[in-house]
């Protein structure tokens, strides 16, 4: 799996800077619109969080400030954000590249990662909109920042993981894309994106605990907003776990190509 990343990295990069450019091809503003969509909708929570539902996060650390809501509730968007673009997309991307399977010689593994690329630079956009809100909003940024490439490392490597069995049963099973999109909208209130852990009632927390953004969120918010040094015990676990299911899905990927092209 990694030799094969290895070996199509330029081609990673090229297809990933098209894919990025692709989205807004045509439009006027080009690639301005992947920095003012989290601007706006940053905007809104704001608006709407702070000044009519009046919320206020209320957990160990926070801030009980109008703004600090949003932008606490900001980080967990990014997370789920990164995650569910990749879920969502991953069922089709075979499909959608149909002529890669039957026409050319072409490492179709690298798809996944092409699409992961592509969330993660809209995901390093919002969060610069997240930070320079923060700044904004509290004069200054939490040195603990600098972790945040380490947290988010396994929520990446386990989504491609997925994105890797999901990719394959996605071409013999039309109905996963359907699936896949309930999956993540449930797995979204299911995480602590709109409320803390601590607001949960004891006998359903297990099931928040057992979603698998829900400690990404949670450690993300720690370093971002809190200024805390992350769970480096958790993180390792999470990341053998990741690495692990990112090897089976790889290998499951790599088994089942073969039949790709007689099915379309």
């Amino acid at each position: 799996m990694v030799r094969s990343l290895w070996r199509n990295r330029q081609l990673i990069v090229q297809m990933t800077r098209r894919e990025v450019v692709g989205r807004y091809k045509g439009s006027a503003m080009g690639l301005a619109w992947s920095f003012l969509n989290p601007v706006f909708m940053l905007v809104v929570y704001t608006i709407v969080f702070s000044e009519i539902f009046k919320s206020r996060w209320g957990g160990v650390g926070a801030d009980d400030s109008k703004t600090q809501f949003a932008v606490i509730l900001f980080v967990g968007m990014i997370v789920l954000g990164l995650f569910s673009e990749l879920l969502n997309r991953a069922p089709g991307l075979i499909l959608s590249n149909a002529n890669y399977v039957k026409k050319v010689i072409f490492p179709l593994e690298i798809l996944p990662v092409v699409a992961m690329g592509a969330a993660l630079f809209h995901s390093l956009v919002s969060l610069i909109v997240l930070l320079t809100a923060f700044l904004i909003f509290n004069g200054f940024l939490q040195w603990t920042l600098v972790f945040i490439p380490l947290v988010l490392l396994p929520i990446v490597i386990l989504s491609l993981g997925l994105a890797w069995m999901l990719a394959s049963l996605g071409v013999f099973i039309r109905d996963i894309g359907q699936t896949v999109g309930i999956i993540t909208t449930v797995l979204m209130f299911l995480a602590p994106v709109f409320y803390p852990v601590t607001a949960v009632p004891e006998g359903l927390r297990l099931f928040i605990m057992a979603n698998p953004l829900t400690f990404i969120i949670e450690q993300a918010r720690e370093v971002l907003i809190f200024g805390h040094l992350p769970n480096w015990l958790g993180l390792g676990i999470y990341t053998i776990v990741a690495s692990v299911i990112a090897w089976l899905g790889y290998a499951w990927f790599q088994k089942t190509r073969k039949g790709f092209a007689d099915v379309l």
